[in-house]
């Protein structure tokens, strides 16, 4: 069924035609809701602190992992001690939970079952404080008490969570797919229109500029930084040293992420030929799903490692990508950074 919207969202088809009434009604539940909260009738909660969110107004992958790492690793090269909330997909235990449903993602911990793949991921990678909830103002409250050093926070997929106030708004974009037919959910999709795109800070388009991105300020990402890990026991390869490695060797590839193609399409690039699977996005696997018999190699996404290493045999690889973001967005970042602290 996901498969079947994601055809039609790309199209101005049947599909859509049939859901535009429910998409005609979302849009005017979305106009409301950002009405409210920008004239003042409901008012959003402001940290003490500066707040970066980083979200995007399409359903779906656009790279928004990779960008929130990269900003949070930016940001302590230059001194700042920030730290990251989430919504997170798991299912935590109350017992877990403070009074308000907040959770504190601890990286050796914290399971992508009951967390959630991508705060897992962001909290290996980037060892800073990481909360999760549905609400975010709680998120942020419960990580400033927790960690009051804590200098700036950075909020991953929070676009649309207007009940926390924010000082820089930055929209990941798929610069391939962009915005599909261009309609709201469900018969396309956005989750905002495109010219909520006016009134961000930034968009950071993967792959390159775009014309049809109507941000005040656009700056191209790309992947790159790419490593084979073995996950057992997290050796690492080069591309080249592994794609010699498993050559002539028959290799999987699994994805369970929103666009599985594009992993695949990589693989190919970088010389590892492979025989495909794909899995929904944020889909949780189990030990049967990776028997894979004939494969001597399986290769996976860094979100997909996470939910596999309880029961990681010595087939098992993942490609680790890192975002880079020109030196002219890091320049950005900073100078409305220190205007911030300088206000």
């Amino acid at each position: 069924m996901t498969a079947w919207f994601e055809r039609e969202w790309q199209r101005l088809g049947g599909g859509a035609l049939v859901f535009l009434p429910l998409s005609v009604l979302f849009r005017f539940a979305v106009f409301l809701r950002r009405f409210a909260y920008r004239s003042g009738l409901v008012k959003p909660w402001r940290a003490k602190v500066p707040v970066i969110v980083v979200g995007n107004i399409s359903v779906g992958g656009t790279g928004k992992t990779p960008v929130t790492i990269a900003i949070v690793e930016m940001l302590k090269a230059n001194g700042f001690t920030p730290g990251v909330v989430s919504r997170g997909y798991g299912s935590v235990p109350s017992t877990e939970q403070d009074p308000s449903g907040v959770v504190r993602v601890f990286p050796e911990r914290a399971t992508p079952e009951l967390f959630g793949d991508e705060p897992v991921v962001i909290a290996r990678r980037c060892r800073v404080p990481v909360f999760i909830s549905p609400n975010r103002p709680a998120a942020v409250q419960a990580l400033l008490r927790t960690s009051p050093e804590i200098d700036v926070v950075v909020s991953d997929d929070g676009l649309q969570h207007y009940a926390l106030g924010r000082d820089i708004e930055i929209a990941v974009v798929d610069g391939e797919r962009r915005f599909g037919n261009g309609l709201l959910l469900p018969s396309g999709p956005l989750r905002e229109p495109v010219s909520r795109l006016k009134e961000v800070d930034a968009a950071i388009v993967t792959g390159g500029h775009s014309d049809q991105v109507p941000a005040p300020r656009q700056f191209a990402m790309r992947l790159g930084g790419d490593t084979f890990v073995h996950l057992p026991d997290n050796e690492a390869r080069t591309p080249e040293e592994f794609a010699m490695m498993v050559r002539g060797l028959p290799v999987a590839a699994i994805a369970g992420i929103a666009h599985p193609e594009r992993f695949f399409t990589h693989l190919e690039s970088l010389g590892v030929r492979t025989k495909n699977l794909s899995f929904p996005d944020h889909y949780f696997y189990r030990a049967a799903d990776l028997k894979l018999p004939g494969a001597e190699a399986i290769v996976m996404t860094e979100k997909d490692a996470v939910k596999c290493a309880a029961f990681a045999d010595g087939r098992m690889w993942f490609l680790r990508v890192t975002a880079v973001l020109p030196p002219e967005f890091e320049a950005f970042l900073l100078e409305r950074l220190h205007g911030l602290q300088a206000a």
